[in-house]
């Protein structure tokens, strides 16, 4: 890591809004209309190497579903999807989607693609239960993106190296943001640290998952924590997970549960683990059966998504989200997501971000 990335705990302000950072003498090296032309760009390298170096075609994707598919994404269980009637379709409802986990899945076996080759997609979505801080939106912006995968590629090895790979395009990423705005130094190491959330728990048995992340995320610049969904040897989980995607149950090569995870970076701006991608090697058959029944969830059977995937008629696969907004964030070494990406956002936390050099759109 480079020198840059030694200034770990930047100052912060005092907020009165718990969740809201504000780092002490904080101005935007990018200014508001050269991040969105550079945002741009940054899309457009991504996406090429997407195509490129993880093999997936780009396509469409849909804007809400219908509510009684099970398509949508349930996120962690709890949180209210935003739904309509349609008035030419017997006023059955639709609900905005919140990702796209599982569409995807059914497209790659409506598309017919490969084993070996994949999909992605720009995905918008509301999560109106989402509480905007300095990284969260009402509004969700990612590349959602998955893989065919055979039998014999469910298992670690090959989830690290996709996670080495959408790593690789990170760090190019990064390269290429120095080279449009130089004065933004490459801070992402050469390698990214793995490690499984139950390994995480045992090295700080008396911390929080979030604070785990930035202690673990603080020394090696770049981690990928795994098998998130399942409950630990404290009886508890890491993070939700929904049990009908992420595979976070199957016994892995390595003594432990789950063929998932999240890669986390340190943010200097913020000074804590920051989230890019969440990502795993999905359910199976057996995988599916288990989970729902650990979350008392069997009912989700009925759902034509389910019944597609009990009946063998979408391929094994891999898959994952990355965010946009995000990484254009990290990259461009901004302090609020709303610098990046449009939003509506608590009336003082504007008035608190303005206060401190923080432009929100």
């Amino acid at each position: 890591m480079s020198t840059e990335s030694k200034i770990m705990e930047p100052e912060r302000i005092k907020s009165t809004m718990p969740a809201l950072i504000l780092p002490g003498g904080y101005h935007a090296i990018v200014p508001p209309l050269a991040t969105a032309k550079s945002f741009q760009k940054i899309k457009n390298f991504i996406e090429e190497h997407l195509e490129k170096d993880m093999n997936l075609f780009r396509v469409s994707a849909p804007l809400f579903v219908r509510q009684d598919t099970g398509i949508n994404d349930d996120l962690n269980g709890v949180e209210r999807a935003v739904s309509f009637p349609m008035k030419g379709m017997n006023e059955c409802r639709a609900e905005v989607v919140q990702s796209l986990a599982k569409w995807k899945r059914m497209a790659l076996a409506e598309y017919g693609i490969s084993a070996g080759s994949g999909i992605f997609t720009n995905m918008n979505a509301i999560r109106p239960d989402e509480l905007p801080d300095n990284s969260h939106s009402l509004f969700v912006d990612q590349w959602d993106w998955e893989k065919h995968i055979t039998a014999s590629d469910r298992k670690i090895s090959y989830l690290k190296k996709t996670v080495k790979t959408l790593y690789s395009i990170l760090r190019k990423a990064e390269v290429f943001v120095h080279e449009l705005h130089p004065e933004i130094k490459p801070i992402l190491p050469e390698q990214i640290h793995f490690i499984h959330s139950e390994s995480l728990l045992l090295q700080f048995p008396n911390l929080t998952p979030q604070e785990r992340e930035n202690e673990i995320v603080k020394k090696y610049g770049a981690v990928f924590v795994m098998g998130i969904g399942g409950a630990l040897s404290d009886g508890k989980a890491h993070d939700g997970r929904a049990p009908d995607y992420d595979d976070w149950t199957t016994a892995n090569e390595e003594g432990f549960h789950g063929l998932n995870g999240d890669i986390l970076v340190w943010n200097p701006v913020l000074g804590k683990a920051f989230e890019l991608s969440s990502m795993g090697i999905r359910v199976d058959k057996q995988a599916l059966l288990r989970q729902l029944g650990i979350r008392g969830q069997e009912r989700k059977l009925e759902f034509l998504y389910h019944q597609r995937l009990m009946e063998d008629q979408m391929p094994l696969s891999i898959g994952g989200g990355i965010g946009q907004s995000r990484v254009g964030m990290f990259l461009l070494r901004k302090a609020h997501i709303g610098e990046i990406s449009a939003g509506i956002w608590p009336e003082e936390m504007v008035h608190l971000c303005k206060a401190h050099g923080i432009q929100l759109l």
